[in-house]
């Protein structure tokens, strides 16, 4: 009888030291919260914050960021340089996105965002207003300075964001996320660059004359080419009908020169663009040749657009047209179904579509560069390119000395190619790369669940030279 007892005492006194001690956890403070993320980044210096949208699941907020105009000399002048954040958690891989051009002030998630479940941050590229130098140095508008641009972005926000980083973009963002990786290759754990071009040697473009004779169908190859040719067979009766229009909505060609000379480039961007934008299927809507003018007309203008080499059209593109026409190179490609109908040799190419004003010269070295790092020291890089995309006759690839590195082609693919569209097989296996990289538990399919409006992907409705 004792003995049960003393370990009923025994047992009274260990629970009461139990707890006692639990009641001693639950009195000490709770650890502090973390701060509002919108404070913590403008705790960094040089932030400035612009705007807020609420959005489900996330914070979505714009900034703009103090940049050097030129990061050799960062004593010569700043600018303001726009990003957005779209903000998961602090806990959660980042993905930094640019699309080489303007950034979106609207939610947006690219695809590895959503594979990883991680948060964005989206920058304008340099020299693409508002996030433009004044007055403006063109000279300081190049691949490195605007690696050193997400470089110094990074820097800044990586205390906040301490998990891995990837960078991504689609065309001009994939080959903006190609040069940051080449120029700083630790910053970030991965690399997925969609549709990149490749322009290693700007005069020796073959690569997409071959492109153009074997493209889709001998059938519907034939059928662009005729309509293509009609367009410019009919030119005086349609350059017409664009200049009204143009003088109606206040349009100019200050630049190219005319109405007319514009419309040759227009012209001239017709099979390109469709093959860019559309799939094999669309060919049943081409209009044969015999089609009234304004049926000719309204295609024309949906697959070229009539407002790309007005004076407004050009201007917002004036940054990416200098950036062609020293560094990046531009495609050139034969027209012999044209013979005896342009008037203006020589004019497609980027230095017509930049005011004179801004001098222009082109650096060789810049691509042979690129391609050369790429093809020999890549790691953790996966290119997605589209078969039936002209942009990716010339493009990235990986050889010996590159480590984990790898180039999908997504079969009968356009510009807007991505990892969802790759057969079954690689598309898990680019899915689960792209996981590893950001140290999560790969998985074939993707860790977000799809959202409509934020994982909205059509690629942006550009003309050909600009990728």
């Amino acid at each position: 009888m004792r003995k049960v007892l003393r370990w009923l005492l025994s047992l009274a006194i260990l629970m009461g030291a139990v707890g006692a001690g639990a009641t001693s956890a639950s009195a000490e403070p709770a650890a502090p919260a973390q701060p509002d993320i919108k404070k913590r980044v403008l705790a960094i210096p040089g932030m400035r914050f612009v705007e807020e949208q609420p959005y489900e699941g996330y914070r979505f907020l714009v900034f703009t960021y103090t940049q050097p105009v030129d990061h050799r000399h960062p004593a010569k002048g700043t600018f303001q340089q726009r990003f957005t954040l779209l903000h998961k958690a602090t806990d959660r891989p980042t993905v930094f996105y640019t699309s080489g051009y303007n950034v979106s002030t609207a939610p947006r998630r690219s695809e590895p965002t959503q594979i990883v479940d991680g948060n964005q941050v989206s920058m304008e590229y340099r020299y693409f207003t508002p996030s433009r130098p004044q007055p403006a140095d063109w000279s300081k508008l190049d691949i490195w300075q605007a690696a050193s641009d997400q470089h110094r972005l990074y820097r800044a926000l990586k205390p906040v964001y301490g998990k891995k980083w990837l960078a991504t973009g689609g065309s001009k963002g994939g080959m903006t996320a190609t040069y940051y990786r080449r120029f700083y290759p630790r910053d970030m754990n991965g690399t997925i660059a969609y549709v990149a071009p490749n322009d290693v040697v700007d005069r020796e473009d073959s690569a997409y004359d071959r492109f153009f004779a074997g493209v889709g169908t001998a059938a519907c190859r034939d059928k662009l080419n005729a309509v293509q040719r009609e367009a410019l067979v009919r030119r005086d009766e349609i350059v017409k009908r664009y200049q009204k229009w143009a003088d109606d909505e206040g349009r100019t060609f200050t630049v190219v020169g005319s109405a007319d000379r514009a419309y040759e480039n227009v012209v001239l961007d017709l099979v390109w663009a469709f093959w860019q934008y559309h799939l094999l299927k669309d060919c049943a809507d081409v209009p044969a040749p015999t089609a009234s003018t304004d049926e000719l007309y309204g295609f024309i203008d949906d697959i070229s657009g009539f407002s790309a080499y007005t004076d407004q059209g050009l201007e917002t593109y004036t940054p990416y047209y200098y950036q062609a026409g020293t560094q990046l190179g531009s495609p050139t490609f034969e027209t012999p179904h044209l013979d005896g109908l342009l008037r203006y040799p020589g004019i497609y190419a980027p230095r017509n579509y930049v005011p004179r004003d801004i001098p222009m010269r082109f650096q060789p070295g810049a691509m042979r560069d690129i391609d050369r790092w790429v093809r020999h020291d890549a790691r953790r890089m996966l290119f997605v390119y589209g078969q039936n995309d002209p942009w990716g006759s010339e493009r990235f690839e990986v050889g010996k000395g590159t480590e984990d590195a790898y180039v999908y082609t997504v079969a009968g693919g356009n510009h807007g190619s991505n990892i969802a569209q790759l057969a079954a097989a690689e598309k898990a296996r680019a899915t689960a790369e792209v996981q590893r990289w950001a140290g999560v538990s790969p998985t074939s399919k993707p860790l977000a669940r799809h959202d409509a409006r934020l994982d909205r992907h059509e690629p942006e409705r550009e003309p050909v030279l600009r990728p």
